[in-house]
């Protein structure tokens, strides 16, 4: 059996852009490490970008949205055809993601894999029909394998089809997609799930009880197999989530840096990352999520997010609204003087 096209090596972050990124950090009109993250933003982009002058001129957004089976066990606040009525919404320009793109002036794009309730086909929506949503994991793998493949490729396509830009944020929409991407994460984590379930889209104390007894009775039902990334992914993920999988691996091999929104999207880079280890190198993390288990998925990627509002809205929002500091990041680290230019005196021996 030939390896799968993700187990090829990523791209090599070059070195000695890095090393100029870092002179120039220690040369510039502050204290070093006064910026904070900023500073560490701006070399880590001078590395993936190749150039000692990093910038964020034309980031890119692919959503990808997909329905859940585990809806049949009453996990969310929200009724299943919420999904097809945002797909509607992202069409028409009046999600919170369609706003933050235009504010950014990012391009952005929305994959449809496959709804329990059909819609109409929608401009500006790319329909790529996979399966009517998984099916429930607490009765059967959520996706067949080859339904997991197929949604994994799709990500891949997803990626290569972008053109002139310098940044990928992937971000998902799906009704019952973090009851997937909490027993997903506790497979990956060996963690219980009672860490790591939160409210979604708002359950209550009660609800959330509930959601933890069905992730409990999806893990136990598929524990044999749930020590390899892709067959917990196949039998707890969801489609969005396994295309962003695909979406994180092509963008690490291709070169692109990446900003990972919240809980699901950090569950799929963290199943990347199991996939292939390389891919973290090219990851920057943008807010840490209201859910409880990101916190855990955060630590296990070695992450240290830019921003904590309690957002906990996906879409790729969380990534959208940290983009102005790595913007930041990027203009003071090249338009900032250095102490020779502003002939101010540097730090002196102590």
């Amino acid at each position: 059996m030939s390896r799968p096209w993700w187990s090829a090596a990523v791209a090599q972050l070059d070195r000695d852009a890095m090393l100029e990124a870092q002179q120039r950090q220690s040369e510039l009109t502050k204290p070093t490490g006064s910026l904070g993250q900023l500073e560490a933003l701006a070399v880590q982009l001078a590395a993936m970008q190749g150039s000692d002058q990093p910038a964020i001129e034309a980031p890119w957004i692919t959503i990808f949205a997909a329905d859940h089976g585990v809806m049949a066990e009453n996990v969310s606040a929200y009724p299943q055809s919420v999904t097809g009525e945002m797909l509607r919404n992202f069409s028409q320009g009046g999600a919170a993601i369609c706003v933050l793109a235009r504010h950014l002036g990012a391009t952005l794009k929305v994959m449809d894999l496959g709804l329990a309730v059909p819609i109409r086909s929608l401009s500006n929506v790319e329909h790529r029909f996979i399966a009517p949503g998984t099916a429930n994991f607490c009765r059967a793998p959520a996706m067949t394998t080859e339904q997991c493949l197929e949604a994994i490729n799709v990500g891949q396509e997803a990626v290569l089809a972008i053109n002139k830009a310098d940044l990928f944020i992937g971000g998902e929409m799906g009704i019952g997609n973090s009851t997937s991407a909490c027993a997903l994460a506790s497979a990956l984590l060996g963690r219980p799930a009672a860490l790591l379930v939160g409210p979604g889209t708002g359950l209550n104390k009660s609800g959330m009880e509930h959601k933890l007894r069905v992730i409990q009775r999806g893990l136990l039902r598929h524990a044999a197999h749930l020590r390899d990334p892709l067959a917990a992914l196949s039998r707890l993920g969801g489609l969005e989530i396994a295309a962003l999988t695909g979406a994180y691996l092509a963008a690490a091999q291709r070169g692109m840096p990446m900003l990972i929104d919240g809980y699901i999207s950090s569950v799929a880079a963290l199943c990347a990352t199991r996939l292939n280890p390389g891919c973290r190198e090219w990851m920057l993390f943008s807010h840490r999520s209201a859910e409880p288990g990101h916190t855990l998925v955060l630590q296990a990627l070695q992450a240290s997010p830019l921003l904590d509002l309690g957002m906990r809205l996906g879409e790729g929002s969380g990534a959208a609204v940290a983009v102005p500091l790595l913007r930041a990041a990027c203009a003071l680290h090249n338009q900032m003087a250095t102490f020779a230019q502003a002939d101010v005196s540097d730090r002196q021996p102590c």
